[in-house]
């Protein structure tokens, strides 16, 4: 079953309010592997398209997509919220998808998949956090951020991950804190896979460690890369969490 060609123009879904969400989807056997990008990410990023390659060469179901604002996908990027972001994720895999869901989240994108899975959990089969940041609105913002938000509605940072710089803005703060999951039980009981390095310089590795205690479910593993950064985007990573998702499709 072939990949889709990397020129080939992604399609679009629209929202109720008419804005379109880009997205590619491939049928294939078994249960849909579904990436999740993080924070002004999308789905052309290299560990979700290494991913899919490898679906598509195994014959394996696999959507990704792009947030409101995010990507090919219609919208203003500080329109956006967690909660918005999570609503466009569940819209395109109500709208595409059926069956069981395997859940592939990269730092905010892990934070999403928790919150996906617990808004479906009689579909989300199986996750896997990529330096996974759930909360990261609290533990991430410092005071003097915090107070920046308050006053000017958004936050300015220079980022190493792209051109332009990190926004944030209150209503995406606001947002985060109204769906914080590490400070109670994490009523999940599939698996979950974290994959998480210890040179991250953006997401604690402790943080790894927090999901694997607040998550009710016994089936959760943590693998610690000592050398790893905050992508993990590099072969050996790669490599890594493919046979994450494999071993836990095999398993399904």
């Amino acid at each position: 079953m072939p990949d889709i060609p990397p020129s080939s123009p992604p399609s679009f879904f629209p929202r109720p309010d008419g804005l379109k969400l880009a997205y590619r989807h491939r049928a294939g056997k078994g249960t849909t592997i579904v990436f999740l990008p993080g924070y002004m990410s999308d789905m052309e990023g290299g560990k979700a398209v290494a991913l899919d390659r490898w679906a598509a060469e195994t014959g394996r179901a696999m959507l990704r997509l792009d947030y409101a604002g995010n990507g090919a996908s219609e919208g203003a990027f500080e329109d956006g919220t967690l909660v918005s972001w999570r609503d466009d994720a569940l819209l395109l895999i109500d709208a595409l998808t059926q069956g069981p869901l395997l859940l592939v989240g990269s730092s905010m994108g892990g934070w999403l998949a928790l919150l996906i899975a617990l808004a479906r959990p009689d579909r989300v089969a199986g996750i896997v956090g990529i330096a996974a940041a759930p909360d990261f609105t609290e533990w991430g913002f410092p005071q003097a951020d915090r107070a920046t938000l308050a006053a000017q509605g958004r936050l300015v940072e220079p980022t190493p991950y792209g051109d332009q710089p990190y926004v944030t803005t209150l209503g995406f703060w606001k947002s985060g804190q109204a769906l914080r999951v590490l400070e109670g039980e994490i009523a999940l009981d599939c698996p979950i896979r974290l994959l998480q390095g210890q040179a991250d310089p953006d997401v604690p590795w402790e943080i790894a460690l927090r999901i694997a205690r607040q998550v009710r479910s016994s089936d959760v593993q943590t693998l610690l890369i000592k050398d790893g950064d905050h992508r993990l985007s590099r072969d050996s990573d790669i490599a890594l969490l493919i046979r994450a998702v494999a071993s836990l499709l095999d398993n399904l």
